[in-house]
């Protein structure tokens, strides 16, 4: 299969290095093509900066909503043929990939009609001389970045608002999983999007994710992954005194008050941990279950865990797929392995699964482990992957002590039956999202983001689009007579 990149409305081969999708099922090759190279980013850029600065930026806020609403028609009517892209390029289960796509077309729906109710500000203040009122204009060009644990949602949610606002999207889909962008591309296209204002460059994010970010015509950075690479673009971000929206990692403390239903609970644990084989930010990743409770919750959530299917992500009913590449594999073994030597108890898991049929692919088994301290790395450094570890909490304050001392601050999740005292417990953890009774489920009218370390700003919600543009305030003057002050 041959792929050509999409650089300024037009599709080509790239100019730059070769680079491939991979199964991670079985390691076949999806396709293998011609990333963008440098002399390609500076023509994307280009074409960019033209293209926002034409007639998109003028469009009324309606007539660039109209582009969402049939990206997201199109999208739906492809939905089956998507998932099964997206769970070609990072191995997750088709019913989770069908789920991602749906979301993509509900985020370009929900931008588009937002963005119909875009308006300026009319500040109160009376004064006989002049009266005030601001508007919100574009950026410019964005520079979007995204992860490869959920390709299609990640892309949408930066390239609907950052359009409605009337700006340019050099989108950089991550090395391993470039297919779902190329197709959004081509969506995005066949819906009348004008030509330069989107454009898709495959690479190597030290290369052309570089050369994008630190381009003097880019005028914003939407980066989600990894809190190392975040922090480096902040640091463009910083020299070059230009924004930037920064979701990274998690370390997501999860909590079974001692009153919790503790059947919902460790379903909802399990799936919070294990869905997409723990790759995903917001893992319940540490689980603080409180002491009276321990022992009941522990050996449920072991039976539920070594009753999930691990397998071919296209049979029905697999609860988790491959993780994204052997490497990847390799790096959360490792974690487990440095565990078991600072004397964890493996619950379960803790090893590739031994079926012969899946021995081709990177899967890894879902794991439970305690007995490490709050402190140890496996309880402090993001895995990403299917190992959740678990601690036993004396009271609130022990509680508190131990979820909030962690650099991330992502999520978090509570199970309890008493909704005040949840309230009062999620306003003291120093998290962007926390779910009561619940976990994992998402509204894009519901702003998404962390504190500390785990990012900057925030997406989703109506602000989300605000959030790729400008204010500019206007100050019209009352008075006929001259100002007086040079008389």
């Amino acid at each position: 299969m041959s792929q050509k990149i999409f650089i300024a409305g037009q599709w080509r081969e790239g100019r730059g290095d070769m680079t491939e999708s991979r199964y991670p099922v079985d390691g076949s090759l999806n396709v293998q093509f011609r990333a963008a190279s440098l002399e390609d980013v500076d023509e994307a850029i280009e074409a960019a900066d033209a293209a926002w600065r034409g007639e998109w930026s003028e469009r009324l806020p309606h007539q660039r909503a109209e582009v969402l609403y049939r990206v997201s028609r199109l999208i739906e009517e492809q939905l089956d043929e998507l998932a099964e892209l997206q769970s070609r390029d990072n191995g997750k289960p088709l019913a989770e990939t069908r789920a991602l796509v749906a979301s993509a077309a509900g985020t370009a729906r929900y931008v588009a009609a937002a963005c119909e109710t875009l308006e300026g500000e009319l500040p109160t203040q009376r004064s006989p001389e002049f009266m005030t009122l601001s508007t919100w204009e574009p950026l410019g060009v964005i520079a979007a970045i995204t992860p490869w644990n959920s390709p299609i949602a990640s892309e949408m949610q930066k390239i609907a608002p950052a359009l409605a606002g009337g700006n340019a999207v050099i989108l950089k889909p991550a090395e391993a999983t470039p297919l779902a962008a190329l197709k959004l591309a081509e969506l995005f296209e066949q819906a009348g999007l004008p030509a330069g204002l989107l454009s898709v460059l495959p690479g190597r994010g030290r290369v052309i994710g570089e050369a994008i970010v630190k381009h003097p015509k880019v005028r914003k950075i939407s980066f989600t992954g990894g809190t190392t690479t975040g922090r480096h673009l902040a640091h463009i971000a910083a020299d070059k005194l230009i924004g930037a929206s920064l979701e990274l990692g998690g370390k997501s403390p999860t909590i079974v008050c001692e009153d919790a239903d503790i059947e919902q609970a460790v379903k909802g644990i399990c799936y919070g941990i294990f869905s997409s084989g723990g790759q995903a930010c917001i893992a319940g990743s540490r689980l603080f279950v409180h002491r009276s409770q321990y022992e009941t919750v522990l050996a449920r959530l072991v039976k539920i865990t070594q009753g999930l299917r691990v397998g071919d992500p296209r049979t029905p009913g697999t609860h988790m797929g491959p993780l994204i590449s052997t490497a990847h594999r390799d790096s959360v073994a490792a974690y487990v392995d440095q565990a078991r030597a600072e004397g964890a108890r493996i619950l379960t898991g803790g090893c590739a699964p031994e079926d012969p049929a899946l021995s081709k692919g990177s899967y890894y088994l879902p794991t439970i482990i305690d007995g490490l301290p709050a402190d140890s790395r496996v309880c402090q450094e993001e895995i990403f992957g299917p190992v959740l570890v678990v601690l036993p909490y004396e009271n609130e304050a022990d509680l508190l002590a131990q979820a909030n001392d962690s650099v991330f601050g992502l999520a978090a999740g509570i199970w309890t039956k008493d909704y005040r005292n949840a309230f009062k417990l999620a306003r003291k953890l120093e998290v962007g999202t926390v779910w009561i009774n619940t976990y994992k489920k998402f509204s894009i009218s519901t702003p998404f983001g962390g504190y500390k370390e785990s990012g900057l700003g925030r997406e989703k919600g109506r602000l989300g689009i605000q959030a790729y543009m400008q204010q500019k305030s206007l100050y019209l003057g009352l008075e006929h007579t001259p100002m007086g002050w040079s008389d």
